[in-house]
Protein backbone atom coordinates (compact mmCIF):
# COMPACT_ATOMS: atom_id res chain seq x y z
CA UNK A 1 0.00 0.00 0.00
CA UNK A 2 1.14 3.55 -0.73
CA UNK A 3 1.79 5.34 2.20
CA UNK A 4 3.26 8.90 3.52
CA UNK A 5 6.80 8.28 4.64
CA UNK A 6 6.83 9.62 8.16
CA UNK A 7 8.59 13.19 7.69
CA UNK A 8 11.31 12.43 10.86
CA UNK A 9 -14.02 -2.40 -35.39
CA UNK A 10 -17.38 -3.40 -35.99
CA UNK A 11 -17.03 -0.64 -39.00
CA UNK A 12 -13.48 -1.63 -40.14
CA UNK A 13 -10.67 -3.57 -39.18
CA UNK A 14 -8.12 -2.15 -36.85
CA UNK A 15 -4.38 -3.02 -37.07
CA UNK A 16 -3.15 -3.99 -34.05
CA UNK A 17 0.55 -4.12 -32.61
CA UNK A 18 1.63 -7.88 -32.40
CA UNK A 19 4.01 -7.52 -29.30
CA UNK A 20 2.61 -9.52 -26.49
CA UNK A 21 0.34 -7.43 -24.52
CA UNK A 22 1.92 -9.27 -21.19
CA UNK A 23 5.30 -7.87 -21.97
CA UNK A 24 3.84 -3.94 -21.39
CA UNK A 25 6.35 -1.54 -22.94
CA UNK A 26 4.07 0.53 -20.52
CA UNK A 27 4.83 -1.30 -17.47
CA UNK A 28 8.73 -1.53 -19.30
CA UNK A 29 8.87 2.44 -19.51
CA UNK A 30 7.45 3.52 -16.36
CA UNK A 31 9.80 1.32 -14.16
CA UNK A 32 12.75 2.48 -15.94
CA UNK A 33 11.57 6.25 -15.50
CA UNK A 34 10.88 5.97 -11.62
CA UNK A 35 14.27 4.58 -11.44
CA UNK A 36 16.24 7.92 -12.65
CA UNK A 37 17.43 10.31 -10.44
CA UNK A 38 15.47 12.70 -11.86
CA UNK A 39 12.47 10.65 -12.64
CA UNK A 40 10.66 10.88 -15.94
CA UNK A 41 7.91 8.78 -17.75
CA UNK A 42 7.32 9.42 -21.84
CA UNK A 43 4.06 11.60 -22.71
CA UNK A 44 2.92 8.70 -24.97
CA UNK A 45 1.79 7.22 -21.71
CA UNK A 46 -0.77 9.67 -20.97
CA UNK A 47 -3.22 8.38 -23.92
CA UNK A 48 -4.95 5.68 -22.24
CA UNK A 49 -9.02 5.97 -23.29
CA UNK A 50 -9.51 8.85 -20.33
CA UNK A 51 -6.18 10.19 -20.95
CA UNK A 52 -7.21 11.44 -24.55
CA UNK A 53 -10.32 12.64 -23.74
CA UNK A 54 -9.23 14.78 -21.43
CA UNK A 55 -6.62 16.11 -23.57
CA UNK A 56 -10.19 16.46 -26.60
CA UNK A 57 -11.28 18.73 -23.37
CA UNK A 58 -8.17 20.50 -23.28
CA UNK A 59 -8.24 21.52 -26.73
CA UNK A 60 -11.67 23.33 -26.05
CA UNK A 61 -10.12 25.55 -23.32
CA UNK A 62 -10.20 29.11 -23.71
CA UNK A 63 -6.44 29.15 -22.65
CA UNK A 64 -5.73 26.31 -25.10
CA UNK A 65 -4.76 28.40 -27.75
CA UNK A 66 -3.29 25.59 -30.35
CA UNK A 67 -5.92 23.95 -31.69
CA UNK A 68 -7.86 27.13 -32.39
CA UNK A 69 -4.69 28.23 -34.35
CA UNK A 70 -4.05 25.27 -36.40
CA UNK A 71 -7.75 25.14 -37.43
CA UNK A 72 -7.76 28.32 -38.45
CA UNK A 73 -4.97 27.64 -40.46
CA UNK A 74 -6.27 24.38 -41.85
CA UNK A 75 -9.41 26.78 -42.73
CA UNK A 76 -7.91 29.52 -44.19
CA UNK A 77 -4.95 28.33 -46.12
CA UNK A 78 -6.68 25.22 -46.92
CA UNK A 79 -6.75 25.54 -50.64
CA UNK A 80 -2.99 26.78 -50.73
CA UNK A 81 -1.85 23.66 -48.66
CA UNK A 82 -3.61 21.55 -51.06
CA UNK A 83 -2.20 23.06 -54.67
CA UNK A 84 1.50 22.58 -52.84
CA UNK A 85 1.21 18.76 -51.91
CA UNK A 86 -1.13 17.42 -55.30
CA UNK A 87 -4.27 15.06 -55.04
CA UNK A 88 -4.18 11.83 -54.64
CA UNK A 89 -1.87 11.03 -52.41
CA UNK A 90 -2.92 8.19 -49.50
CA UNK A 91 -2.96 9.93 -46.03
CA UNK A 92 -0.50 8.93 -43.23
CA UNK A 93 -1.63 10.59 -39.91
CA UNK A 94 0.56 10.03 -37.43
CA UNK A 95 -1.37 10.65 -33.68
CA UNK A 96 -4.49 10.79 -35.33
CA UNK A 97 -6.26 11.19 -31.43
CA UNK A 98 -10.13 11.97 -32.03
CA UNK A 99 -9.18 13.37 -36.07
CA UNK A 100 -11.18 16.07 -35.60
CA UNK A 101 -9.09 18.36 -37.93
CA UNK A 102 -8.32 15.60 -40.60
CA UNK A 103 -11.47 16.99 -42.34
CA UNK A 104 -10.22 19.72 -42.84
CA UNK A 105 -7.32 18.10 -45.12
CA UNK A 106 -9.08 15.49 -46.40
CA UNK A 107 -11.85 18.00 -47.92
CA UNK A 108 -9.23 19.78 -49.77
CA UNK A 109 -6.81 17.48 -51.02
CA UNK A 110 -8.92 14.16 -52.86
CA UNK A 111 -7.07 11.46 -51.17
CA UNK A 112 -6.76 8.21 -51.88
CA UNK A 113 -7.07 6.76 -48.36
CA UNK A 114 -6.35 7.71 -44.99
CA UNK A 115 -4.41 5.24 -42.33
CA UNK A 116 -4.54 7.01 -38.87
CA UNK A 117 -1.97 5.94 -35.98
CA UNK A 118 -2.44 6.29 -32.52
CA UNK A 119 -1.54 4.51 -29.64
CA UNK A 120 -5.11 4.75 -27.64
CA UNK A 121 -6.62 1.20 -30.44
CA UNK A 122 -10.11 2.03 -29.13
CA UNK A 123 -10.37 5.78 -29.17
CA UNK A 124 -9.13 5.65 -32.40
CA UNK A 125 -11.39 3.12 -33.44
CA UNK A 126 -14.49 5.59 -32.51
CA UNK A 127 -12.42 8.62 -34.19
CA UNK A 128 -12.82 6.31 -37.60
CA UNK A 129 -16.17 6.21 -37.19
CA UNK A 130 -17.63 9.49 -38.55
CA UNK A 131 -15.16 9.64 -40.72
CA UNK A 132 -16.28 6.53 -42.20
CA UNK A 133 -19.37 7.61 -42.29
CA UNK A 134 -18.37 10.85 -44.06
CA UNK A 135 -16.22 9.90 -46.59
CA UNK A 136 -17.92 6.21 -47.80
CA UNK A 137 -15.86 5.78 -50.60
CA UNK A 138 -12.66 6.54 -48.94
CA UNK A 139 -10.33 3.35 -47.29
CA UNK A 140 -9.87 4.11 -43.82
CA UNK A 141 -7.26 1.89 -42.37
CA UNK A 142 -7.02 2.96 -38.34
CA UNK A 143 -3.38 1.29 -36.79
CA UNK A 144 -2.84 1.30 -33.37
CA UNK A 145 0.42 1.57 -32.67
CA UNK A 146 3.10 3.83 -31.27
CA UNK A 147 4.29 6.03 -33.85
CA UNK A 148 7.29 7.45 -32.19
CA UNK A 149 8.73 3.76 -32.99
CA UNK A 150 8.72 1.92 -36.48
CA UNK A 151 5.23 1.12 -38.25
CA UNK A 152 3.98 -1.24 -40.81
CA UNK A 153 1.95 0.50 -43.10
CA UNK A 154 -0.76 -1.50 -44.64
CA UNK A 155 0.56 -3.23 -47.86
CA UNK A 156 -1.36 -1.78 -50.47
CA UNK A 157 -0.22 1.32 -49.19
CA UNK A 158 3.69 0.26 -51.09
CA UNK A 159 4.33 2.39 -54.59
CA UNK A 160 1.37 5.36 -53.90
CA UNK A 161 2.90 8.92 -53.02
CA UNK A 162 2.48 8.81 -49.78
CA UNK A 163 1.11 12.31 -47.44
CA UNK A 164 2.14 12.35 -44.03
CA UNK A 165 0.07 14.49 -41.81
CA UNK A 166 1.15 15.20 -37.97
CA UNK A 167 -0.52 18.03 -36.41
CA UNK A 168 -0.53 19.50 -33.32
CA UNK A 169 2.67 20.64 -32.58
CA UNK A 170 3.48 16.87 -31.59
CA UNK A 171 6.96 17.42 -32.40
CA UNK A 172 7.43 19.38 -29.60
CA UNK A 173 6.73 16.66 -27.53
CA UNK A 174 10.44 15.10 -28.02
CA UNK A 175 13.18 16.50 -27.48
CA UNK A 176 15.48 17.41 -30.78
CA UNK A 177 17.77 14.31 -30.71
CA UNK A 178 14.23 12.35 -30.94
CA UNK A 179 12.29 14.68 -32.96
CA UNK A 180 15.18 14.11 -35.45
CA UNK A 181 14.97 10.56 -34.95
CA UNK A 182 11.35 10.68 -35.32
CA UNK A 183 11.68 12.87 -38.43
CA UNK A 184 13.78 10.22 -39.89
CA UNK A 185 11.66 7.44 -39.49
CA UNK A 186 8.92 9.31 -41.18
CA UNK A 187 11.27 10.20 -44.22
CA UNK A 188 11.66 6.70 -44.68
CA UNK A 189 7.99 5.37 -44.19
CA UNK A 190 6.66 8.13 -46.56
CA UNK A 191 9.61 7.55 -49.02
CA UNK A 192 11.52 9.45 -51.84
CA UNK A 193 8.40 10.99 -53.08
CA UNK A 194 6.41 11.93 -49.66
CA UNK A 195 5.17 15.30 -48.42
CA UNK A 196 5.04 16.15 -44.76
CA UNK A 197 2.44 18.48 -43.27
CA UNK A 198 3.65 19.37 -39.57
CA UNK A 199 1.97 21.67 -37.45
CA UNK A 200 4.56 23.49 -34.79
CA UNK A 201 3.72 25.68 -32.11
CA UNK A 202 5.49 29.01 -32.43
CA UNK A 203 7.44 31.09 -28.78
CA UNK A 204 5.78 33.46 -27.37
CA UNK A 205 4.54 35.41 -24.28
CA UNK A 206 5.37 33.35 -21.02
CA UNK A 207 2.21 34.27 -19.70
CA UNK A 208 0.18 32.88 -22.58
CA UNK A 209 1.69 29.79 -22.39
CA UNK A 210 2.33 28.75 -19.05
CA UNK A 211 -2.06 29.18 -18.98
CA UNK A 212 -2.38 27.18 -21.77
CA UNK A 213 -0.49 24.18 -19.52
CA UNK A 214 -1.75 25.31 -16.45
CA UNK A 215 -5.57 26.06 -17.03
CA UNK A 216 -8.17 27.69 -14.65
CA UNK A 217 -10.10 24.99 -14.03
CA UNK A 218 -7.67 22.28 -14.13
CA UNK A 219 -8.08 20.25 -16.93
CA UNK A 220 -5.14 19.61 -17.99
CA UNK A 221 -4.01 19.15 -13.83
CA UNK A 222 -6.49 15.66 -14.63
CA UNK A 223 -4.59 14.65 -17.49
CA UNK A 224 -1.26 15.06 -16.10
CA UNK A 225 -2.70 13.28 -12.75
CA UNK A 226 -4.26 10.47 -14.59
CA UNK A 227 -1.21 8.83 -15.75
CA UNK A 228 -0.61 8.20 -12.08
CA UNK A 229 -4.07 7.17 -11.82
CA UNK A 230 -3.33 4.91 -15.14
CA UNK A 231 -0.01 3.12 -13.68
CA UNK A 232 -1.95 2.33 -10.36
CA UNK A 233 -5.10 0.83 -13.05
CA UNK A 234 -2.54 -1.36 -15.24
CA UNK A 235 0.60 -2.34 -13.24
CA UNK A 236 -0.84 -2.57 -9.98
CA UNK A 237 0.61 0.81 -8.96
CA UNK A 238 0.00 2.04 -5.62
CA UNK A 239 0.67 5.53 -5.92
CA UNK A 240 -1.34 7.77 -3.48
CA UNK A 241 -2.31 10.30 -6.61
CA UNK A 242 -3.92 12.59 -4.13
CA UNK A 243 -0.78 13.58 -2.56
CA UNK A 244 0.55 14.38 -6.05
CA UNK A 245 -0.15 18.29 -7.49
CA UNK A 246 0.54 19.05 -10.91
CA UNK A 247 3.61 21.51 -11.96
CA UNK A 248 4.11 23.65 -14.96
CA UNK A 249 7.40 25.23 -15.40
CA UNK A 250 8.82 27.07 -18.34
CA UNK A 251 12.39 26.55 -19.65
CA UNK A 252 13.57 29.43 -21.72
CA UNK A 253 16.91 27.75 -22.30
CA UNK A 254 15.63 25.06 -24.24
CA UNK A 255 12.22 26.84 -25.41
CA UNK A 256 10.22 24.51 -23.54
CA UNK A 257 7.08 24.03 -21.34
CA UNK A 258 7.82 21.11 -18.72
CA UNK A 259 5.04 19.22 -16.99
CA UNK A 260 5.60 17.45 -13.71
CA UNK A 261 3.91 15.50 -11.28
CA UNK A 262 5.17 17.03 -7.89
CA UNK A 263 5.21 14.87 -4.43
CA UNK A 264 3.74 17.26 -1.98
CA UNK A 265 4.72 15.04 0.91
CA UNK A 266 7.45 12.21 1.07
CA UNK A 267 5.63 8.73 -0.10
CA UNK A 268 6.16 5.49 -0.79
CA UNK A 269 4.43 3.70 -3.39
CA UNK A 270 4.96 0.46 -5.68
CA UNK A 271 4.68 -0.14 -9.09
CA UNK A 272 5.07 -3.86 -10.82
CA UNK A 273 6.01 -4.86 -7.26
CA UNK A 274 9.21 -2.55 -7.38
CA UNK A 275 9.56 -0.43 -4.33
CA UNK A 276 9.78 3.36 -5.16
CA UNK A 277 10.09 6.45 -3.07
CA UNK A 278 9.64 10.28 -3.59
CA UNK A 279 10.81 13.21 -1.31
CA UNK A 280 8.34 16.04 -0.81
CA UNK A 281 9.22 18.67 -3.70
CA UNK A 282 10.53 15.96 -6.07
CA UNK A 283 9.43 15.72 -9.58
CA UNK A 284 8.38 13.29 -12.37
CA UNK A 285 8.94 14.53 -15.35
CA UNK A 286 5.32 13.79 -17.45
CA UNK A 287 5.83 15.71 -20.97
CA UNK A 288 8.14 18.85 -22.79
CA UNK A 289 6.72 20.66 -25.21
CA UNK A 290 9.08 22.29 -27.36
CA UNK A 291 8.19 25.86 -28.86
CA UNK A 292 9.90 26.93 -32.17
CA UNK A 293 10.86 29.87 -34.38
CA UNK A 294 11.49 29.76 -38.17
CA UNK A 295 14.50 29.06 -38.05
CA UNK A 296 14.65 26.54 -35.14
CA UNK A 297 12.06 24.69 -36.94
CA UNK A 298 13.85 24.85 -40.14
CA UNK A 299 17.12 23.12 -38.79
CA UNK A 300 15.37 20.31 -36.66
CA UNK A 301 13.41 19.68 -39.83
CA UNK A 302 16.25 19.74 -42.48
CA UNK A 303 18.28 17.46 -39.38
CA UNK A 304 15.51 15.13 -39.92
CA UNK A 305 15.74 14.68 -43.79
CA UNK A 306 12.71 17.27 -44.38
CA UNK A 307 13.16 20.13 -46.68
CA UNK A 308 10.55 22.44 -45.68
CA UNK A 309 9.37 24.29 -48.61
CA UNK A 310 6.19 26.60 -47.07
CA UNK A 311 4.84 27.51 -44.56
CA UNK A 312 1.44 29.24 -42.99
CA UNK A 313 0.86 31.07 -39.49
CA UNK A 314 -2.48 32.27 -37.71
CA UNK A 315 -3.58 35.66 -37.58
CA UNK A 316 -1.51 36.01 -34.52
CA UNK A 317 1.70 34.41 -35.03
CA UNK A 318 1.16 31.92 -32.51
CA UNK A 319 1.07 28.49 -34.54
CA UNK A 320 2.14 27.63 -38.24
CA UNK A 321 1.76 24.51 -40.56
CA UNK A 322 5.14 23.38 -42.41
CA UNK A 323 4.98 21.62 -45.72
CA UNK A 324 7.95 19.54 -46.58
CA UNK A 325 9.02 17.09 -48.90
CA UNK A 326 11.38 14.65 -48.36
CA UNK A 327 14.91 15.48 -48.80
CA UNK A 328 17.02 13.56 -51.45
CA UNK A 329 20.51 14.86 -52.00
CA UNK A 330 21.74 14.40 -48.55
CA UNK A 331 25.43 15.83 -48.25
CA UNK A 332 27.45 14.53 -45.35
CA UNK A 333 31.30 14.72 -44.89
Amino acid sequence: MATQLDSSSDEMALIRPSADSACTPFGIDVVAGLSRRQKVIPARWFYDRRGSELFEDITALPEYYPTRAEIEILEQRGDEIARAVGPGRAVIEFGAGSATKTPLLLDRIAPASYVPIDISGEFLREACAPLARRYPHLPIVPVEGDFTRPIALPRDMAGRDLLGFFPGSTIGNLVPAAAVDLLRAMRVTLGDAGVLVIGMDLIKDRAVLTAAYDDAAGVTAAFNLNLAARINRELGGTIPVDLLRHRIVWNPERARIEMHLEALADIAFTVCDRPFTMRAGETVHTENSHKYDLHSATQLLLAGHWRPFAHFHDSASRFMVVLAAAATDEITP
